[in-house]
C-alpha cells in the first residue's frame, strides 16, 4: 500500500483519484501564474484555506484536485470544489506531525510545515471515504 502523506475532510465521495504534482498557491498572482503556464491540470494545488476564493478561476479552467490547509466541507471552497466534481480533501494535516488545525488557535509554522511537506511532491487524492479524504504518495 502507499504511503499516506496526509489526511483530511473529504468533501465529497467520488471514485476520481487525481495525480499531479502538488503546486502551493499562496496568492491570486501565483494562481494566475499556473493558469497562464498550461499546467494547470499537472498539479494538485494546495491552499491555506477554504475560504481561499481566488482559487475560483482554477477550479472553473479544469483543477484536477485540491487540498486546503483549514475549512471544512461547507466552506467556498468546499461548495466550489463539490459544483466543479474536483476531488477536494480540506484542513488536511500531515500524517507524520502532531500539529493539527484548531480554529482560532494555530501557530504560523502548522501551515508551514505543510506546505513544505507537501509542495513539489507527486501525490494521488483518495476521496473514496465518506469522512477522510487521504493525500498519498504517487
Amino acid at each position: 500500500m502507499a504511503e499516506v502523506l496526509a489526511e483530511g475532510f473529504n468533501v465529497f465521495d467520488t471514485s476520481k483519484s487525481p495525480s499531479g504534482t502538488v503546486k502551493y498557491l499562496s496568492s491570486p498572482a501565483d494562481v494566475i501564474s499556473l493558469i497562464q503556464s498550461g499546467k494547470l491540470q499537472e498539479h494538485i494545488l494546495l491552499v491555506r484555506g477554504g475560504t481561499t476564493t481566488f482559487l475560483a478561476p482554477a477550479l472553473s479552467m479544469g483543477a484536477i484536485g485540491v487540498i486546503t490547509m483549514s475549512g471544512a466541507p461547507e466552506s467556498h471552497l468546499g461548495i466550489l470544489s463539490r459544483e466543479f466534481q474536483t476531488p477536494c480533501v480540506m484542513t488536511a494535516y500531515l500524517t507524520g506531525s502532531e500539529s493539527r488545525y484548531v480554529v482560532g488557535n494555530t501557530d504560523e509554522s502548522h501551515f508551514v510545515q505543510i506546505a513544505e511537506g507537501l509542495d513539489g511532491r507527486r501525490v494521488r487524492l483518495d476521496c473514496t471515504d465518506h469522512e477522510v479524504g487521504r493525500v498519498v504518495a504517487d
